[in-house]
């Protein structure tokens, strides 16, 4: 799908560049009206709100800003706060306007003091891991500091991350956001700070207290004012604004957790990344090395986008579940509140590398450790692969513990490879298979696959046993995490017992003319369970007022319907996501050869929480 925008299609401008540090293109700030369709699989998906809905520029945020005598903007870490007071301060002096600005980061506390309030949830120094932070936002300032922001006789704006914390009533709230993937882009290049700290950090630091404390204690302070602000605005760009009145956005929330709609997927290249996506999917920068992972819904980091006159608005996926949870998951939502419980992403290694040798926590252990509330259980569902393709799964019969950990040891010390199917099983992989990973299970998805990652949400907590005695792209050595891993190890899926329990038997539980519905079990321990619906010419599917997570994984296209009449086109290699509260909907086959269609969703017992 060919673009067009205000900086060239996305295509980052010379500001834009010298503010983030990828290969990848920013979204575009405007999409014309030829090319707001697709034929293919689309990186900017788009919710459509009908005319006049979503506002261009800071021209315009400007002169909304100045009818108010006193206004506080907010945002969420990332912003840059010098480039949007600097934009916001050229229209008000061409227009004559005298503004008084109060930086709200003046009365956060001291660097060491905030150092030490966060340091319980930092974890060891070398460590890849902290602990989910209990903190709130208020506790980074200085009371005393914030009663003293006073409002002049002129517009007074009090800016930053936290502005709405000052003590003043009744003035309007705009609230600025910047999508993840932008916000890590932004860390790598140096330009952004942690919250509270005074200069960055390395990327592999920074990245663990945006994680474990910033993006928590933010995000909550975003879910509390998702009903005051009334302004909502996306700053991913350095030189230009879109942005949307409140009552606009929740009615585009209320729509969008009523009926269908896709997360705006993004992309990275890694130390075993291969090519299928970078053949497949047209519109990414054929320049990237490789493309190891899409992070098709991996809501923690992925966004909305919201669409009005060709404008393109994104914000965090978090406001639908902060403003809706109920009707997103529907009877789960009081199980896991505004957490949305499953992820898709895709593993790309066709003519790449071999995953690390890993394994994920136990529930007990992430929730000890971490902080967390659910763990990493995953499946593998083969995508695509070539004929020599494998999945490492579970230990060979003869395994022993003490012996396979000083094999890795040594590995570790002396930079040594390791015949690996010595100490774990490599199976064959074809297409629609499905291998189960509940926590403990050492795994690895070997060369020449693309997998569909279908998992519980986390997605961070990968223990590292055995790398394949390579660097990353940088040239560093990858992190081993021995001691974690072994932890959480279940040396009894060995053997026999693989096969008969990590790899999904499909059968046909269902079928019509035209039609059959393959459930793919899942292990006793995955919360959630997978469907493979099979069509020709279409089917109807009721939601039972459970989330379905979706995926086009045979077929070029289909159009789904719901019941309140909404139409929308999936192509190939798409995720999309029918809420629970959408209830019945159509799937018709907008192609030649049958559909396959993956559907993840929740079981309807869940006892473990």
């Amino acid at each position: 799908m060919l673009v067009t925008s205000t900086n060239t299609a996305g295509k980052p401008g010379p500001r834009d560049s010298e503010q983030r540090l990828t290969l990848q293109p920013l979204l575009p700030q405007f999409i014309d009206d030829e090319n707001k369709s697709s034929t293919e699989y689309g990186i900017y998906p788009f919710h459509t709100l009908g005319a006049g809905k979503i506002c261009n520029g800071y021209e315009s945020l400007a002169i909304w800003i100045a009818e108010n005598p006193v206004v506080l903007i907010d945002g969420f870490s990332g912003v840059l706060w010098n480039e949007v007071r600097r934009n916001l301060s050229a229209v008000f002096e061409q227009r004559g306007i005298q503004v008084k600005w109060a930086d709200i980061s003046e009365a956060l506390k001291p660097v060491e003091k905030i150092e030490s309030l966060i340091k319980p949830f930092m974890g060891e120094n070398e460590s890849l891991w902290g602990r989910r932070s209990t903190l709130s936002l208020i506790e980074f300032f200085d009371s005393k500091k914030l009663a003293e922001i006073k409002v002049e006789n002129e517009l007074t704006i009090v800016y930053g991350t936290g502005a709405s914390l000052a003590s003043i009533s009744s003035a309007p709230v705009v609230y600025i956001d910047v999508p993840k993937n932008e916000i890590q882009y932004r860390m790598r290049a140096g330009v952004i700070n942690n919250l509270g700290a005074d200069q960055p950090q390395r990327s592999v630091e920074m990245y663990k207290r945006f994680y474990f404390v910033d993006w928590v204690v933010l995000g909550a302070h975003k879910k509390s004012l998702l009903s005051k602000a009334a302004v909502f605005a996306d700053a991913q760009w350095i030189d230009d604004i879109n942005w949307i009145h409140a009552t606009d956005l929740n009615r585009g929330l209320k729509e969008m957790s009523t009926s269908v709609y896709r997360v705006r997927p993004w992309f990275e290249a890694g130390a075993w990344g291969g090519q299928w996506m970078k053949e497949k999917f047209h519109n990414l920068n054929k320049d990237e090395v490789n493309y190891a992972w899409s992070f098709e819904l991996i809501v923690p980091e992925n966004g909305i986008v919201f669409e009005s006159d060709g404008y393109l608005l994104e914000l965090s996926f978090d406001y639908l579940m902060f403003a809706d949870n109920r009707s997103i998951i529907g009877k789960h939502a009081e199980l896991f509140g505004d957490e949305f419980p499953i992820r898709f992403d895709f593993l790309d290694t066709w003519d790449g590398g071999n995953l690390s040798i890993q394994c994920h926590p136990s529930l007990q252990y992430i929730r000890s450790n971490f902080g967390e509330t659910i763990t990493q259980d995953e499946t593998y569902y083969i995508l695509d692969c070539k004929e020599d393709a494998g999945v490492y799964l579970g230990f060979q019969d003869n395994i022993e513990p003490e012996q396979f950990r000083d094999v890795l040891e040594t590995s570790r010390q002396k930079n040594q490879a390791v015949d690996i199917e010595n100490y774990v099983q490599l199976h064959p992989a074809k297409k629609h298979d499905l291998f189960l990973i509940p926590n403990g299970t050492v795994h690895s998805a070997g060369i020449n696959n693309v997998v569909l990652e279908i998992s519980a949400t986390p997605y961070i907590f990968t223990f590292k046993m055995y790398d394949w005695v390579r660097l990353d792209l940088n040239g560093e050595p990858r992190a081993i995490n021995l001691q974690h891993a072994f932890n959480n190890l279940k040396f009894d899926r060995k053997g026999e017992k693989v096969k008969q329990e990590l790899i999904s038997k499909p059968s046909v539980i269902d079928k019509g003319e035209g039609w059959q519905l393959v459930h793919l079990p899942t292990h006793a321990e995955h919360f959630y369970d997978v469907h493979r619906v099979e069509f020709d010419d279409e089917v109807e599917i009721e939601t039972n007022n459970s989330c379905h997570v979706l995926m086009v994984v045979e077929g070029s296209s289909v159009t789904l319907e719901t019941a309140g009449g909404k139409k929308s086109v999936f192509h190939y290699a798409e995720t999309f996501v029918v809420p629970a509260a959408a209830g019945k909907y159509r799937v018709r086959n907008n192609g030649n050869e049958r559909v396959k269609l993956i559907k993840a969703f929740l079981k309807e017992e869940i006892g473990w929480i």
